[in-house]
Parts: structure tokens; sequence; C-alpha cells
């Protein structure tokens, strides 16, 4: 797949938790963005010093493959959180892309560990069709955690449970390392992402694992699969890098 370099117009905004902007484009040429869910664009983004450029991960659902949706963390005093926070419909951004390898692979006969932080979750959510269709023609098992502070933070959580309702072998929990609700709900767990993924009874003849988000929680996780015994192939990352 070429990289394109074009611009993106914006058709809707709005804050999906207290701290995370999802922001939703469509091409300005009315062409259809080709990616794999999974894969990241580029913003190039105009500021007093010149052009900056930030990479964010394609969120956008597969009945939404003519939206380019991106969620973004609020970074206080961050220039391009600015920028985007400011935003207003029908403004343009130029972008390029797809990036990146971070995609659901074939891996027969494999289950599925699905790590994440914060907006990290995006691919994964971009991968829910997949996901789904995945289910439905093997006997593979998928569990996905996502590390965030509390129950407010929980970035597409309904898109997730909804999933876990309607296929058994699909497993969500919320790692929340701040406080849960009260009651706690089912799918909540207290703790990081890297604790939790630590009780998990893991094998490296049965189990693929992807991280993605934080530099901390992947390199803690990744040297735990290692000391497991699990080749870098079978462990899949992308780190969230923070930039002003």
């Amino acid at each position: 797949m070429t990289h394109e370099h074009f611009e993106l117009t914006l058709v809707d905004r709005r804050w999906v938790t207290p701290r995370v902007l999802e922001l939703t484009f469509v091409r300005a040429d009315g062409q259809v963005f080709p990616y794999v869910p999974g894969q990241f664009l580029t913003l190039h983004l105009d500021t007093p010093d010149g052009e900056i450029r930030r990479s964010y991960s394609i969120a956008s659902l597969e009945g939404e493959r003519d939206r380019i949706v991106i969620a973004v963390t609020r970074v206080d005093g961050g220039r391009a959180t600015e920028i985007l926070n400011r935003l207003e419909r029908s403004s343009r951004v130029r972008t390029s892309g797809p990036f990146g390898r971070f995609v659901l692979r074939e891996d027969d006969g494999m289950d599925y560990i699905l790590a994440a932080t914060g907006t990290g979750v995006s691919p994964y959510r971009a991968m829910l069709g997949l996901l789904e269709k995945r289910l439905a023609t093997s006997r593979c098992e998928i569990r996905l955690l996502l590390g965030v502070r509390n129950p407010e933070e929980l970035l597409y959580g309904e898109d997730f449970l909804a999933l876990a309702r309607r296929e058994p072998r699909f497993r969500f929990e919320a790692c929340l390392s701040r406080s849960l609700s009260d009651p706690p709900a089912s799918h909540e767990r207290r703790g990081y992402v890297q604790e939790v993924l630590k009780q998990l009874p893991l094998d490296p003849a049965r189990h693929i694992v992807y991280l993605c988000g934080n530099p901390d929680m992947i390199d803690a996780s990744l040297n735990h699969l290692k000391g497991l015994g699990f080749a870098l192939p079978s462990i899949r990352r992308e780190k969230y890098l923070s930039s002003n």
C-alpha cells in the first residue's frame, strides 16, 4: 500500500471522555482512504514556528470506511492538541498515510491478547469487524485489556462490551488504576494493564499478544512475555510517544 498526501475535512467532533476528543474527517477530494485496520495517519499542522507532524491511529469502524476517525488526548500545553481542539467543522488538515504494520494477521490456531492504554485502544476499535469475523470462522479466543484511570475514561468501552455480549469467546476487561465504579462492573479490574497481564495464564504456543499505547506498559509487558518464553514475532507493539 502506497503512502498518499491529501487533505481532510473535519465533519464532526465530540468529547468521548473528559480528556479525549474524537475527530471525524472525510477526504476533501471525496475519495475513500484505503487503509488496513490498525494503521495510522500523520497530520501536518501549521504553527508559528513551522509545520509539526503528529500521528494518530485510525479508530473508524468497519461500516464507516468513508470516514476517518481519530481520538486525541488533551495534553496541557501541547501544540498539536491546542490546534486540533480549535478546529471547527469544515476545517481542512493536510495529511499523509497510511502507515504502520500493527494489523491483525492470520495466525491459525492461536488466541489473542490485545492490551492498550488510553487512546492506544483506537486500532482495536478499527479491528472490531475483523475480530468478529475471526471469531465466527475459527475457534480462537480474544481478550482485550484497556488501561485507564477511572470508568469515565473508558474510551470506546461500549463498542467492546457490545461485541462481548454477542460473542462469548471475546472478553473485554477495563484495568482501572485509580477508581472503580460503585459497585464495580463485572468487566472492571483494579490495577495497571501490565499488572493484570502478569496474572493471565499465557502460553507462547497458544497466544499472540498485541501491545499499544504507553511505552512503560509496553516495555514492562514485553519483558514479562519474554520471560515466559514468547518469541518477538508473537509480540506485536505500537508505542505512543508523548510530544508537545
